[in-house]
């Protein structure tokens, strides 16, 4: 493999907005299209020939196929049909499988078209939804086609990796555009889409235009292909002595990318001005504790990791750090096939199979195609490398069958001998192996053909329910019109008339006798909220479930919680390792009972992570769905993910260190940020009160002191065209940006005063169980001088107290602000305030409480409440 030179990307020449001429009224596509060659040219920007043709059959009205190779610049051809239907006047839709996606396109085309052509909508809320150009998800782009069909407002339609039409899960949403939108232009785009013909055929026939494929094997940047038997470490350093870095290094695991990065930190990838270079440029990056200190020395070392488990924060300093030549390896996952925006000279395999959530199996031609086509890229790089590694096992086999010629060099007996006799090291159970042959068949393999997934649910019946004809005739008409075989058409056809039976019975539709004047034979009786098949589709249960909650109970804003988390998407590693976290704690203590092995393994076995409510929860659900059928296509999920951190007191990495999710803290991040979002949308205002209040200031503001750019993006879209909300957002935008250094741990009174107050109540709850280890322990991570580090000064204070009580209540009544005294302004105390926590003894005297000093300097340090106790005992002043 030669070495490929780095080439500078072309720069914009000129201002990259484009407009519409005023002088149109309506514009030839001659017009179209050399209006928008000359704009590419003042960009800086030449067009391949297989853009220019897209972009001739677009001005021309036609639908297109693009099929080309990853970096062909099927973004720039997606421009021009935004452009070409701002020109004539038409509303353009652009769709991609992942939000990460549509933001980045949203602001990509904001910068292009200007804000107010652009907006984007996704299930949590819109921005400017009325713009000509919009980007959503597949998914909001099919219920649009169901509800309003031919009657929709739609030109150019651009379905960006396209390939997810053959997706198990998702592949619909794909399909139902197509079958529901002729009056749409499309532009279909992907690297992968293998056969189109079919495609071709279908879309002419429902919409009466041509459809053009524009398809070229032949990529701007051509790839060069090696299977590797050198041990990694060994071939990235090779590959940076070549001049090949960025190497991307595919896993099929996060946990595999992260400790693969951990073991790179050795090679030697950095020349001295480049480490000084990388080493000014993290100086004013905020790594907060936990795997942020991790990354911090993987990144000074040139060796970067990417994965869906990280905080965003984390993976965008990734990439720009990539886009400035400041990695030379990046350890991440296969996510990469869906893009990230970072130019990779080489990407490398470390193998050929994966978990694909069901078994492991070797890659498909298409994800094969779709991981490798991101090495070299258009403006960057002259070729793109793509190395796959040979089986660990074959690796050091053959490193051993090299040694043993090393040794018996010149004697063929004895290395004949020696090969035969020295044990050969095997796979693991259960490894499904590859080899050279596998790797060359997948260079050479087209992707398979695209199998439908056409789907029938509760929602898409609702939908249809929309439109001025008979619902039940446009159900029939879009299972036919799918590209499902008679025998799976039947079964969808079948499972629609259940669905309809159930919605008649349930009384949530009635029949007509006659059709009515659209045609309709069917009608809803009830009225559906707008956004109900969107982000949250279970939020009217949850809205109606708080009905059974007491507003007077001490625990309410607890149990408002524990309802809104039933209804959001299990976070699988975190509930996992809480699973595995209290599995371990009972296995000690039914070791300690002496409870034997079979009985110790049979309770184990029937535990589950913590589920409060679950039980009302579920009846409550079950009523709800004979009146409301369609929940069934959802399921009710109770856990305890926020609520757990509140009543443990934690703080993010509290929860991360104790549960052990370094790996993972982006999904407990955006876990928190959907529970946020969905407490602040769905509970209403008559249902919050001050505590529950308090308990949402604290949680936003976990957040942002984690990372918060998933929290602003969401406010961003939540201020929609508001322009008082719009004008707060951006000045808490800036004040942010102007806020140097962060905005301190403690600067938040109202969400530190939350957090003092959990940990001072979780004090309460050891003193209750009369654990003076971990109450000493407590102390000992905050202030390990302080003479409450000591056990011994906690079991003296515990056998006081227990010489005048039986017992020490920690229920609800327990936590509430009743029992918990706050003094912010100590006299001669600055920077402190003062806590005390009353424990409610079993007569009812509350004359003991547990005192501390609150040091607020070292909490903004630590990122904790640094609490220092002073007094265990009867109540007084500070």
């Amino acid at each position: 493999m030669a070495g490929a030179r780095l080439v500078t990307p072309p720069q914009p020449t000129s201002s990259a907005t484009l407009r519409v001429p005023g002088s149109w009224s309506t514009p030839t596509p001659d017009q179209l299209f050399e209006t928008f060659h000359e704009w590419a040219e003042a960009q800086g920007l030449t067009l391949y020939s297989a853009q220019e043709d897209a972009i001739l059959e677009l001005a021309d009205s036609q639908h297109v196929i693009m099929a080309t190779p990853t970096g062909s610049g099927k973004s720039l051809v997606a421009l021009a049909a935004h452009f070409f239907g701002l020109a004539r006047g038409e509303r353009t839709m652009y769709t991609a499988p992942i939000k990460a996606l549509v933001s980045e396109k949203f602001f990509s085309l904001v910068g292009v078209f200007g804000a107010e052509n652009v907006g984007m909508v996704t299930g949590d809320s819109a921005v400017n939804a009325g713009a000509p150009i919009i980007c959503c998800t597949a998914e909001i782009l099919a219920n649009e086609a169901l509800r309003d069909g031919a009657e929709a407002r739609l030109g150019p339609v651009v379905m960006d990796e396209f390939h997810f039409y053959a997706d198990p899960h998702r592949g619909w949403a794909w399909q139902v555009p197509l079958i529901e939108l002729p009056q749409a232009q499309f532009l279909l785009m992907s690297a992968t889409l293998g056969e189109t013909t079919r495609f071709e055929k279908r879309i002419a026939e429902r919409t009466g235009r041509d459809v053009v494929v524009v398809s070229s094997a032949e990529r701007p940047v051509p790839l060069s292909f090696e299977y590797s038997t050198t041990a990694l470490v060994d071939k990235l350093e090779e590959l940076a002595g070549m001049q090949l870095a960025p190497v991307y290094v595919v896993h099929f695991s996060q946990r595999e990318a992260a400790e693969q990065a951990a073991g790179l930190m050795s090679l030697n990838l950095l020349s001295k001005p480049e480490r000084e270079r990388l080493g000014e440029r993290l100086k004013t990056f905020r790594f907060a504790k936990g795997y942020g200190q991790t990354l911090s020395r993987l990144l000074k070392s040139g060796v970067g990791v990417h994965h869906a488990g990280m905080l965003p924060k984390y993976r965008r300093l990734v990439e720009q750090l990539a886009q400035e030549g400041l990695l030379k390896v990046i350890s991440g996952t296969d996510t990469l096939g869906v893009g990230i925006n970072v130019p990779i000279r080489t990407v490398l395999l470390t193998g050929l199979s994966k978990y694909d959530g069901s078994r492991v199996r070797q890659l498909n031609a298409r994800e094969f195609h779709q991981i490798a086509g991101r090495a070299g890229r258009a403006g960057f790089d002259t070729e793109g490398t793509v190395v796959v590694q040979a089986p660990e096992h074959v690796i050091e086999n053959e490193a051993a069958a090299r040694k043993l010629a090393a040794k018996h060099s010149g004697d063929d007996a004895k290395l004949t001998q020696a090969l035969k006799t020295k044990p050969k090291k095997k796979p693991p159970e259960g490894f499904v192996s590859w080899s050279e042959k596998t790797f060359e068949k997948l260079i050479v393999a087209e992707p398979e053909p695209m199998v439908s997934r056409m789907r029938v649910t509760y929602a898409m019946v609702l939908h249809l329910l929309n439109r001025p004809e008979d619902p039940v005739m446009a159900m029939r008409r879009l299972i036919t019109s799918s590209d499902e075989t008679p025998v799976r058409q039947a079964q969808l056809q079948r499972r629609a008339l259940e669905i309809l039976r159930e919605l008649l019975a349930a009384g949530v539709l009635e029949k007509f006798d006659e059709p009515d004047e659209d045609g309709r034979t069917v009608d809803l009786t009830i009225d559906l909220q707008d956004d109900f098949a969107l982000n949250q589709p279970l939020a009217p249960f949850a809205v109606a479930a708080l009905d059974l909650l007491d507003p007077e109970s001490e625990t309410y804003a607890l149990e408002v919680i524990s309802v809104i988390e039933s209804i959001l998407e299990t976070p699988y590693q975190v509930t996992g390792a809480q699973v595995k976290k209290l599995k371990s704690e009972r296995l000690a203590e039914l070791k300690a009972e002496g409870v034997d092995f079979t009985e110790r393994m049979r309770i184990l076995d029937d535990m589950t992570h913590p589920q409060p409510l679950a039980e009302i929860l579920e009846q409550q659900f079950e009523v709800y769905r004979a009146a409301v059928p369609w929940v069934a296509d959802h399921e009710l999920q109770p856990k305890s993910v926020v609520r757990d951190m509140i009543e443990r007191a934690f703080t993010f990495i509290d929860a991360v260190n104790f549960y052990g999710l370094a790996r993972s803290e982006g999904v407990l991040l955006r876990y928190l940020t959907d529970a946020y979002r969905t407490l602040s949308q769905t509970v209403p205002t008559a249902k919050v009160n001050e505590d529950l209040e308090d308990l949402l200031e604290w949680l936003g503001e976990v957040i942002r002191q984690t990372d918060s750019s998933l929290l602003e993006e969401w406010e961003r879209l939540a201020a929609g065209d508001d322009p008082e909300k719009l004008a707060a957002w951006e000045k808490h935008r800036d004040d942010d940006a102007a806020s140097v250094p962060v905005t301190g741990f403690t600067s938040n009174e109202r969400a530190f005063a939350v957090v003092v107050r959990n940990a001072m109540f979780r004090r309460a709850e050891l003193f209750s169980q009369e654990k003076e280890e971990a109450l000493a322990g407590l102390q000992r991570e905050r202030s390990p001088n302080s003479d409450w580090a000591d056990p011994d000064r906690w079991a003296d204070a515990l056998d006081g107290f227990f010489d005048d009580y039986e017992d020490v209540y920690v229920d609800a009544k327990a936590r509430s602000a009743e029992y918990f005294l706050l003094d912010k302004n100590p006299a001669d105390k600055p920077g402190f305030w003062h806590a005390v926590q009353v424990l409610d003894d079993n007569k009812s005297n509350h004359d003991w409480g547990i005192h501390a000093w609150i040091d607020l300097a070292a909490s903004d340090e630590a990122e904790a409440a640094v609490l220092t106790v002073h007094h265990v005992g009867e109540l007084r002043n500070a």
